[in-house]
């Protein structure tokens, strides 16, 4: 089994805020991150597949084809938008890292061919925290 990364960029803005809870209780748990007017993120993002390298090309996948699939169906729906009011598949979840990986791998699993799996989506938000999310 062979693992193939693919990694790319995006800027992101979002509020962590649960509604069913008071305002002093989503400052006490997300502090600046319940800020009413947003802040934003720039995340890096790391697809990774495996599979078997193909005997004709070697590849486990095409890594050209794989970016056009990451940037056809996340990047170009979640980059320089608000993660909570303008991305569908975000809706009614709380827009934390964790949350967008699984949502990332849910968009991502149904336009990999066969032969290939989605292995890991590992999910940057600063340098120093990131997510891994593995199925």
């Amino acid at each position: 089994m062979v693992y193939l990364t693919r990694s790319e960029h995006f800027n992101a803005a979002h509020k962590l805020y649960n509604p069913s809870w008071t305002h002093e209780k989503n400052e006490e748990v997300f502090g600046k991150c319940a800020n009413e007017n947003w802040h934003g993120h720039n995340y890096e993002l790391l697809v990774t597949v495996k599979g078997e390298p193909d005997p004709g090309t070697g590849f486990v996948f095409d890594v050209k084809k794989l970016s056009t699939i990451i940037r056809d169906h996340i990047i170009e729906h979640i980059d320089h938008r608000n993660l909570n009011m303008d991305v569908p598949f975000m809706q009614g979840k709380m827009c934390s890292t964790e949350n967008l990986a699984i949502a990332i791998w849910e968009q991502l699993t149904p336009h990999l061919p066969g032969g290939v799996q989605l292995h890991c989506i590992k999910l940057y938000e600063t340098p120093r925290i990131y997510v891994e999310y593995f199925g």
